[in-house]
């Protein structure tokens, strides 16, 4: 059977629109949470990683969140004029920056505590759904990331 680009091209085959859709969302239910706290999305992430492992390298929070520098550094440094972080050099290493929570960065942990549960509770899908959704999303995630560490040593298939 020949390819048909047509068909490829409707915008109810492509795999991106729902996942884009579905990330919209899913990240703007929490706006409502975050808001009165004064945090967006992407620095309420950065905190959810320093909040399980406080003194983190840049290139650490970076990679557990798939950003890249040029979206973290901006977002690091309002969170240190914020007061919720500070940013220091590595004793060790001095290229590398380590982000370490301030009190007002640890005690923002009591205030957000609700967040999950409150998202949790306006998406409607059973808990092994959920479970089936967040694992195939990981799968598509690793498998990327699989290709993209190939295409980087240049191998092609």
């Amino acid at each position: 059977m020949d390819y048909d680009y047509r068909e490829a091209m409707k915008l109810a085959n492509q795999l991106c629109f729902p996942l884009y859709a579905a990330a919209r969302n899913v990240t703007g239910l929490y706006t409502p949470w975050l808001k009165p706290l004064g945090l967006t999305y992407t620095q309420y992430i950065v905190f959810l990683v320093l909040w399980e492992k406080d003194g983190v390298s840049v290139t650490e929070i970076g990679e557990r969140l798939m950003l890249d520098n040029g979206t973290l550094s901006p977002l690091l440094k309002k969170m240190e004029q914020a007061g919720y972080v500070e940013r220091r050099r590595c004793r060790k290493d001095d290229r590398i920056v380590e982000i370490t929570l301030t009190d007002a960065g640890r005690a923002l942990q009591e205030k957000a505590k609700g967040i999950p549960g409150h998202v949790a509770s306006c998406i409607d899908l059973p808990p092994e759904k959920a479970r089936m959704l967040y694992a195939l999303l990981y799968e598509l995630l690793e498998n990327q990331k699989n290709h993209d560490t190939k295409e980087m040593k240049g191998e092609r298939e």
